[in-house]
């Protein structure tokens, strides 16, 4: 890379546009990338971008691998792994999710605040490099106070109301949740549910990363009221939050850089 980007930023489904004011120095195909997973999930474009945004030099992981895809929690990893031994040293993780706050409304952002790994596999399972990080890494903190107090900073200089806090549950997919299984994640104290993220900020965890996690909420599932979940309705939903998400991002990276 042309220079060392400090901070990452990975996007997930649907969540394909760029920030304005980006300078792209390059762009490569996860293909073109040795051992990358190519992405193949709808909304994931599966290309590594390096440049200048507000002022700083990021990286950004245009959509990602999963575990339902058919690899192992160490290759969907892989990417976070190989930028925070390239000097990244801040993870802004993007996704879409389900809601299960019943007072939240679909389209809206989730700072993530805390996690639930209901996937059943930990990506640090195995031989561990000291080199990377501890054998049992503290998870006591591992979403950052700064950066959640920080971009509710950001939230309200660009006037978005409605941004929430609040706990990811991670699980395997690709099956969406059952009413049954809605109202366990509900009752285990999930705000959202979603089959990404947390594998890429364990890891970035074990790194030594400081990480930053933002849920759109692409729809509300209510156990005892339960509808269909359409993908393409998902897609859409986000789709139409994205410009929040972006302009929550950017203002955030902005002031990461003017500390």
């Amino acid at each position: 890379m042309p220079a060392v980007p400090k901070i990452l930023v990975s996007m997930g489904t649907g969540q394909g546009n760029l920030p304005d004011g980006l300078e792209v120095h390059q762009e490569i195909p996860y293909s073109n990338i040795p051992n990358f997973p190519p992405a193949t999930a709808p909304g994931h474009k599966g290309r590594l971008l390096q440049g200048r945004l507000a002022g700083q030099e990021v990286a950004i992981l245009l959509g990602r691998v999963h575990y339902y895809e058919g690899y192992s929690l160490q290759e969907v990893t892989l990417p976070v792994r190989t930028l925070s031994l390239l000097g990244c040293k801040v993870l802004l993780a993007g996704n879409a999710a389900g809601g299960l706050n019943l007072e939240w409304a679909a389209g809206g952002l989730m700072i993530i605040t805390d996690h639930l790994n209901f996937m059943g596999a930990d990506p640090l399972r195995g031989p561990n490099n000291n080199d990377w990080g501890p054998r049992f890494p503290d998870m006591s903190q591992v979403y950052s106070l700064r950066l959640k107090d920080m971009a509710l900073t950001c939230a309200k200089r660009l006037n978005l109301s409605d941004i929430k806090t609040g706990i990811y549950a991670a699980v395997a997919g690709p099956s969406l949740e059952t009413a049954a299984e809605t109202r366990f994640l509900r009752n285990c104290g999930a705000d959202a549910v979603g089959m990404s993220t947390v594998p890429e900020v364990i890891v970035a965890k074990h790194a030594g990363m400081e990480i930053f996690g933002l849920s759109i909420i692409a729809n509300i599932n209510d156990p005892d009221n339960f509808q269909p979940i359409i993908l393409e309705e998902v897609i859409a939903q986000v789709e139409r939050a994205e410009t929040n998400f972006l302009l929550l991002l950017n203002e955030l990276i902005k002031s990461i850089g003017n500390e």
